[in-house]
């Protein structure tokens, strides 16, 4: 039989903090039958995360926003310092958009529900490694609502900066960035348009390079902002 060269990539080593035991063991169970992931350790509360994040460093870190003691989202600048190549994402039932303001930003990589399915958060933890922001689909429209509670001044500073490079943007990179602004996957993004998913790819790290911006919820709400969608 032949070898390929390819090593199989490393697993996602993930640290699960929920105080719900049951919900706990669900994730960890759901999560541990997918060999993309290994679970390195789960804790009940923020400063058990804290310790388990500095001692393990993981990969990522699913994150329960309504912890005893320390909401989820007040513990993230703690958890950044204390593993900071980590992602972190924030699995909550909250829909409310103060919530996802505060997670934004102090710096998780994505915001998501749950009552999301199971083949969802798989895609979201790969997704989130790779770079991209993960916000739940129904909190997307409450994305541009969050940023505005959240920094006035730094959305004001980006519209300001946005409006001559949406100028700069050719029609397939806004059409790229009119479905980043409704949340749209690359690959969805990608099947709507009819090219291929590597395409997107590069299209979207052009959208970001011409708007000034790091992540693709800046770009939604710069899209949101100048009318574009």
């Amino acid at each position: 039989m032949a070898h390929s060269h390819e090593h199989p990539p490393s697993p996602v080593r993930i640290l699960v903090v929920d105080d719900h035991t049951l919900f706990r063991r669900g994730i960890i169970a759901l999560l541990s039958r997918d060999p993309s992931f290994e679970i390195i350790a789960d804790a009940a509360d923020a400063v058990e995360a804290h310790r388990r994040a500095l001692e393990l460093q993981p990969d990522l870190i699913l994150l329960d926003n309504h912890l005893p003691g320390v909401n989820g989202v007040d513990a993230l600048p703690t958890l950044r310092e204390a593993a900071p190549s980590a992602c972190i994402l924030i699995l909550t039932v909250s829909e409310d958009e103060r919530d996802l303001g505060a997670a934004l930003r102090n710096g998780a990589s994505g915001y998501l529900l749950k009552t999301m399915e199971a083949d969802a958060l798989s895609d979201a933890i790969l997704r989130a490694m790779r770079g991209e922001s993960v916000v739940a689909e129904q909190m997307t429209g409450k994305l541009v609502s969050a940023y505005r509670g959240a920094t006035v001044e730094s959305v004001k500073a980006v519209a300001a900066r946005s409006v001559a490079p949406l100028a700069q943007l050719s029609p397939r990179e806004r059409d790229i960035l009119r479905g980043i602004a409704l949340g749209s996957s690359n690959k969805l993004i990608a099947r709507e348009l009819g090219i291929a998913e590597t395409t997107v790819k590069i299209h979207v790290q052009h959208v970001l390079q011409k708007l000034n911006v790091t992540s693709r919820v800046q770009a939604a709400v710069i899209a949101t902002e100048s009318g574009l969608v």
